[in-house]
C-alpha cells in the first residue's frame, strides 16, 4: 500500500506559483558579473547579501517579512551567498520561506535550512554548506551597515566563519555602489512610480476638506496609488498640518486639518520596488502672504534645476548654483535642508540611498552619471510660525538628457473648499 504524501511535503516540494520577476535573465546575469568584478577590486572572495534591497537586486526575491525586530527564535539569517569565482549564487532560505524563493527568485541553487538535533543553528549551517561547496575559507564580506542582520545574528555569522579559518570584512558598499546606477529598464520603472505619485498627489489635492484627519487624507492617497498598480513605499506616506508641518518627519494622525492651515504631502510612487518622490505644500484657503512667498520662492527652485541639470553635471556646480539661488531669493538662512539623496530600490523601513549631497557636503569630483536617479529637497522654516515649506521632485540623469518626471505643478497648492 503506498504511503499517503502529507499535503505539506506535497506543496513544499510541488507547489510553484506564476514567476513574479521583474527583469530579464540576461539584466539579472550583468548585475552578478557587476558585483563580482567589484568583489576582485576589492578583494574579497565571498559576499553574503542579507539586505532585503540586494537579494531583490540579485534574483527579484522579496518578501512581506524579514524578522527585522522578531522574536530570537526566528533570527533573520537567509540570505544570498555570491563568491567572485562562480557565475552562480547559492541563496539559503527557511522551510517556510521556501515557495516564496520558488517564485520570486531566480535562484537555480536554494538551499532550505531544516532544524534537526543535529543543527546548531542557521549561521553555522550556512558556514558549513558553503564549506562543503568549496567556497570557504577566504576573506568573506557581510553587510554591516544594513539592520539585516541584526548585531548578535552578525555576530553568529562572524564567529562561524571564523571558525572556518575566514577573514570576515565590512561588504556593504558592494551591491550599494553597484546598483546606484540604474539601466534602462530600471529608470523605466521610476518614471511609471513617478506616474503613480502623481495619482497619490493628486487624490490628497482633490480629498481634502477642513475637518477630515491626516489619516483620512493618507487613506486616499495609498487607495489612489494601489489602483494605479502602486506598490507600500519604503517610508510611510506623510500627511501634516498645522504646527505639525514644521516636523518633516512626524507620522499621520488623528488630528483634524483646520481651515487656514498649511498642509505637507510627502509620497513615493513604487514600481517594482523602485521609487520616485514627490512632495508639495498646500494649504486651506490663502495663506498669510509671507508664508505664501517663501513656499513660492522654495518651489521656483525647480525652475533653476530644470534649466541646470544635464548628464555628467558635476555636483559641485549643482550646489553652488542653487545655492546662490537661495541667496538671492533671501531664504537661504531658513533652510530646514536642501539636498537629496539617491532613489531606487527599497523596502520598510527606508528608501534613502547611500549617495547623499548638499551645500554643506563637499562634493569633490562627483558627477551626476548617466544612470543617477536622486531627488532635490526644497524645505524652509516659514514666518510666523506656520510651519515649513515641503517641496522634492525626483531628478533622472540618462545618457541623453536629465528630468524631472511629474506633471504637479511645483507651486503652492491652495484649496479653496
Amino acid at each position: 500500500m503506498t504511503e499517503k504524501i502529507s499535503d505539506k511535503e506535497l506543496i513544499l516540494k510541488h507547489l510553484s506559483p506564476p514567476k513574479e520577476i521583474p527583469f530579464s535573465t540576461n539584466e539579472y546575469r550583468q548585475r552578478l558579473n557587476r558585483v563580482r568584478e567589484t568583489m576582485t577590486r576589492e578583494k574579497i572572495d565571498l559576499l553574503f547579501l542579507s539586505a532585503p534591497e540586494s537579494l531583490f537586486y540579485i534574483s527579484g526575491y522579496q518578501a512581506e517579512w524579514y524578522q527585522a525586530q522578531s522574536t530570537k527564535l526566528w533570527p533573520p539569517a537567509s540570505g544570498t551567498a555570491v563568491h567572485v569565482d562562480h557565475d552562480n549564487f547559492i541563496h539559503f532560505d527557511t522551510e517556510e520561506e521556501e515557495i516564496l524563493s520558488r517564485f520570486t527568485s531566480i535562484s537555480t541553487d536554494t538551499r532550505i535550512y531544516r532544524e534537526t538535533t543535529e543543527t546548531t543553528g542557521m549561521p553555522s549551517w550556512i558556514a558549513k554548506e558553503l564549506k562543503k561547496e568549496g567556497w570557504l575559507p577566504g576573506t568573506v564580506g557581510l553587510e554591516m551597515w544594513s539592520y539585516r542582520p541584526n548585531r548578535a545574528v552578525s555576530e553568529m555569522f562572524q564567529s562561524a566563519l571564523e571558525k572556518e579559518g575566514c577573514k570576515v570584512v565590512d561588504g556593504t558598499d558592494i551591491v550599494r555602489e553597484v546598483r546606484a546606477i540604474k539601466s534602462p529598464q530600471e529608470i523605466a520603472y521610476i518614471e511609471k512610480a513617478a506616474e503613480i505619485a502623481d495619482i497619490g498627489m493628486n487624490a490628497a489635492i482633490e480629498s481634502i476638506r477642513p475637518g477630515m484627519t491626516e489619516l483620512e487624507v493618507y487613506g486616499e492617497i495609498v487607495h489612489a496609488m494601489a489602483k494605479a498598480g502602486g506598490e507600500n513605499p519604503g517610508i510611510p506616506v506623510l500627511v501634516t498640518s498645522g504646527p505639525k508641518t514644521a516636523s518633516l518627519h512626524a507620522l499621520s494622525s488623528r488630528k483634524k486639518i483646520q481651515r487656514g492651515e498649511m498642509i505637507n504631502v510627502d509620497i513615493c510612487g513604487v514600481y517594482n520596488r523602485y521609487h520616485a518622490d514627490i512632495a508639495r505644500s498646500l494649504s486651506i484657503g490663502k495663506p498669510n502672504p509671507d508664508v505664501a512667498k517663501v513656499v513660492e520662492l522654495s518651489a521656483k527652485a525647480y525652475d533653476v534645476i530644470a534649466k541646470l541639470i544635464r548628464p555628467n553635471l558635476p555636483v559641485a556646480e549643482f550646489n553652488q548654483k542653487m545655492k546662490a539661488y537661495y541667496e538671492e531669493a533671501g531664504i537661504l538662512q531658513d533652510k530646514w535642508w536642501v539636498g537629496g539623496y539617491e532613489l531606487g530600490i527599497a523596502f520598510p523601513p527606508d528608501w534613502v540611498g547611500e549617495f547623499v549631497y548638499d551645500m554643506e557636503i563637499d562634493a569633490g569630483d562627483q558627477l551626476f552619471v548617466p544612470g543617477t536617479v536622486v531627488n532635490h529637497e526644497s524645505n524652509f522654516y516659514l514666518p510666523h510660525k506656520a510651519g515649513t515649506s515641503y517641496q522634492i521632485n525626483t531628478l533622472i540623469f540618462t545618457e541623453e538628457d536629465a528630468r524631472i518626471p511629474g506633471e504637479i505643478p511645483n507651486d503652492l497648492i491652495v484649496i479653496e473648499r
